[in-house]
């Protein structure tokens, strides 16, 4: 019989699951549209019990598609949107509230404090810099202004986690509440030197330690799936790891000085720092992308909120395509985007601005300007957001990789990728399976269950489908860059009085 592993990419558009085999190659896979809410300005919400139900779904579609039973199923790999904060009863396994996206900006004003009064200590002590998305200063505003958080913290009933944990804690019946050093290195509740959570910090957070998940390995076995809950099977839950950097996993960037951007929901690019651990700062983190067998591998990291979102607010929120292949075709057919810009700041700018004033703006548009053009901009923007981190990763790390690897669904956008050479001045190699948390994830839970045997080995399972080589020359990029910046400049601060 063969024999498969699952992994699970939770992320904040789509929940995706894949089916893999030993040689690497996904053999089935669904995805399911996640629902958000957005109650006021700034704030982003998700319903934690769609988010198990989608998982559900999308596993279930996809042994239905391979019909591949559950028991050839080895163990289950977890990627996940990092950041997003859910609370749950503890006896009862429910949900309280809805879950708080990493997207959401209701806790800027004590973000504000602490940036004032000890973003220095802060970023000393976890290596990563005080903004909206971080999950402890979310836990704060919960703590502050939720009667229900309130209530059930009183009463010692509640549990903290983010989607991961919450995944396992649901798939296993309860029987585990943990989380990895992936996915808690950008909570400001580490400390990214002892790999412990930061007593100083919660302190002055307010946050309780009882509530906070075990801390563990990106690649063990944590759990069993409860037979009740998933499917009938009892399979091992192995790895996790936050989606930004399980896709660094995924497309084997083992070594020290790889690089990969991963282009989903929001876009992101980490580079490889082995053990050395960079102060933050030039607008990059300094995160924990792995932990195993007691190594932990770490990074540089800059990261941007709105990259396919943009896209899909075209198609949702607009009407301008019909799907997301459509926008390539539009965007291809006009030779230039004729002075448009557009600044995809819905929630602020991420890195290296790391605004949450700056809200989505268009440019240079004319009487002449169609929406081909419209649709350009907001491609071209995706990769203008990659230009602004890897300047600020070379700024901190003075690492220029001779070529990128991509991943995600942006990925396979092939005006993006040679947009993206072209605006960076380097070959960007796209992998033949570009789904790269998800894949990400499973090589971390077939490593923990003896599945694959090394990093080697995985490696070696790391096709590259197709290279695109720079083809604008260096002033054409200057000049389209220049308009980039001048363009972000005008977004900058918004909303502020």
């Amino acid at each position: 019989m063969a024999r498969y592993i699952m992994g699970i990419d939770q992320g904040t558009t789509l929940t995706k699951a894949i089916i893999v085999n030993h040689e690497g190659r996904i053999v089935s896979g669904a995805s399911i549209e996640n629902v958000q809410y957005y109650p006021q300005p700034g704030w982003v919400e998700q319903d934690p019990d769609e988010i198990l139900a989608a998982v559900l779904k999308a596993a279930a579609n996809a042994l239905k598609n391979s019909r591949i039973t559950p028991e050839e199923i080895d163990g289950i790999g977890i990627s996940n949107q990092m950041m997003t904060t859910v609370f749950w009863n503890k006896s009862t396994g429910d949900a309280v509230g809805r879950a708080i996206s990493w997207q959401d900006s209701r806790n800027l004003q004590f973000c504000e404090e602490l940036i004032l009064n000890n973003q220095a200590d802060i970023e000393n002590r976890t290596g990563i810099h005080v903004f909206p998305n971080n999950s402890g200063t979310k836990i704060r505003w919960l703590m502050e202004n939720d009667k229900s958080i309130q209530k059930g913290l009183a009463r010692g009933e509640l549990l903290f986690g983010t989607v991961d944990t919450w995944l396992i804690w649901k798939l296993s019946g309860g029987a585990a509440h943990v989380t990895d050093l992936s996915n808690m290195c950008l909570s400001l509740m580490l400390n990214t030197h002892s790999l412990v959570y930061d007593e100083l910090l919660l302190k002055q957070f307010g946050i309780p330690y009882e509530i906070l998940p075990e801390l563990r390995s990106s690649s063990e076995i944590y759990a069993y799936t409860k037979p009740e809950v998933f499917f009938n099977a009892r399979i091992p839950i192995a790895g996790i790891a936050g989606d930004q950097f399980a896709a660094v996993f995924g497309q084997a960037c083992y070594q020290p000085d790889s690089m990969l951007c991963n282009l989903g929901t929001g876009s992101s690019l980490t580079l490889n720092t082995g053990e050395i651990c960079f102060e933050p700062g030039y607008g990059v983190d300094s995160p924990i992308l792995w932990g195993i067998n007691g190594e932990v591998t770490r990074g540089i990291g800059s990261w941007s909120n709105v990259s396919g979102a943009a896209i899909q607010w075209f198609k949702d929120e607009l009407n301008i395509i019909q799907d997301y292949a459509e926008a390539e075709v539009m965007a291809s057919r006009v030779p230039d985007n004729a002075g448009v810009y557009f600044i995809p700041a819905f929630t602020g700018l991420g890195g290296p601005y790391d605004d949450p004033y700056a809200r989505g703006t268009f440019f240079g548009i004319t009487q002449s300007t169609s929406k081909n053009h419209m649709v350009r901009a907001a491609i071209e923007a995706m990769a203008f957001q990659v230009r602004d981190s890897y300047e600020a990763i070379y700024a901190k790390s003075k690492k220029r990789p001779t070529s990128l690897h991509v991943g995600g669904g942006g990925s396979q956008n092939d005006f993006l990728m040679q947009f993206l050479a072209d605006i960076l001045g380097v070959p960007v190699d796209r992998p033949i399976v570009y789904e790269s948390s998800g894949l990400g994830a499973t090589f971390l839970a077939g490593l923990a269950t003896g599945f694959w045997n090394s990093l080697e080995e995985t490696k070696s399972l790391v096709k590259i489908e197709r290279r695109f080589e720079p083809y604008l020359s260096k002033d054409q990029c200057d000049s389209l860059y220049n308009g980039w910046q001048k363009a972000v400049s005008r977004s900058i601060g918004w909303l502020k009085p």
